[in-house]
C-alpha cells in the first residue's frame, strides 16, 4: 500500500488529512517560502488532535540551505525539543557552497533527532533538489543514515523529474525511500506511482483550498501578505481532495 503524506501547516488541516486517510504529515510555517519550523505550541497541538505520523520541518529561514553559525544553532535547539512533543520524525537539510551535502551539519542533526529512547525518522527535503549531483548526494544521505529523501527529481514537477525518482529509488532500494513532491494530484498520482515505483507519496497544493476570512470588515487598502496577497483567504488541506488521492491509490 502506498503511503501518503501530506505538506500543512495548521491543525485544522492536520484534522482534515486525517479524515480524508492521509498516513502522515509534514508540519510547516510559512508554506509560501517553502517551509520553515512551526511553533512549539502548533506541534504539540496537532500531536494532541491527530493520531497521524508527524513529521515537522526543522528550517529556521526561507531561501537558500547554506546557514550561518547561528541558523544553524536555532536548527539545533529546535530538534532538541521535538523528543518531548510526541513527533515521529524530522524534515531537514543543509548545503555546502558548492552544492554538495553537508555532511557534518547533517550528520550532528541526525544525531540529535536519533538520540535517546525513542529516536525520530529523518527526511533530508527538497534541499536534495538543489545539490550539484544527485547521485552522489544520494550516496551521502545513505552514509549518513536519512530515511527519505524529498526531491521533485530535479525537475519543476515530480512528474517531469519521474525518470530520475524512478533512477534514485532504484539505486537506493530497501537502504531509503524516495519521497516524490510537487504537482502531485488525484489526476497523476497513479501515473506517477506507476512509472517510478516509489512506496510513498508527498503531497501539498492540491490538497489545498481557499477559505473565506470570517472578518466582517476588511480593509482592502493594505496588504500584509506575501506578493499582495488578500489578508481575507485562508488556505486549508481539504480532507475531500485527500480522499479522492488515496482512492485513487487503492484502484
Amino acid at each position: 500500500m502506498i503511503k501518503v503524506e501530506i505538506c500543512l501547516d495548521s491543525v485544522e488541516s492536520a484534522v482534515a488529512a486525517q479524515q480524508g486517510g492521509a498516513d502522515r504529515v509534514e508540519l510547516c510555517d510559512n508554506l509560501s517560502q517553502g517551509g520553515t519550523t512551526p511553533s512549539l505550541g502548533m506541534i504539540k497541538q496537532v500531536r494532541e488532535q491527530t493520531d497521524l505520523g508527524l513529521m515537522v520541518i526543522v528550517r529556521p529561514r526561507g531561501g537558500d540551505f547554506l546557514y550561518t553559525t547561528a541558523e544553524f544553532d536555532v536548527m539545533r535547539h529546535d530538534m532538541q525539543q521535538l523528543h518531548s512533543l510526541g513527533t515521529d520524525g524530522v524534515v531537514l537539510g543543509c548545503l555546502s557552497s558548492n552544492g554538495t551535502v553537508d555532511k557534518k551539519r547533517t550528520a550532528g542533526l541526525i544525531q540529535l533527532a536519533k538520540a535517546g529512547d525513542r529516536p525520530l525518522s529523518v527526511t533530508f527535503h527538497r534541499a536534495f533538489d538543489m545539490t550539484r549531483d544527485p547521485f552522489e548526494a544520494l550516496e551521502t544521505l545513505l552514509e549518513l543514515g536519512v530515511d527519505r529523501v524529498l526531491t521533485s527529481g530535479q525537475a519543476t514537477s515530480a512528474m517531469a523529474g519521474a525518470e530520475l525518482i524512478k533512477q534514485l529509488q532504484s539505486a537506493a532500494g530497501d537502504r531509503l525511500t524516495v519521497l516524490p513532491a510537487v504537482g502531485i494530484g488525484a489526476n497523476n498520482v497513479a501515473e506517477l506511482v506507476a512509472k517510478t515505483a516509489v512506496r510513498e507519496v508527498h503531497i501539498g497544493g492540491a490538497v489545498r483550498e481557499r477559505e473565506k476570512s470570517q472578518m466582517e470588515f476588511q480593509n482592502q487598502l493594505v496588504s500584509m501578505g506575501p506578493n499582495g496577497e488578500s489578508e481575507f483567504d485562508v488556505w486549508r488541506t481539504s480532507a475531500e481532495k485527500v480522499q479522492s488521492i488515496v482512492t485513487k491509490l487503492k484502484a
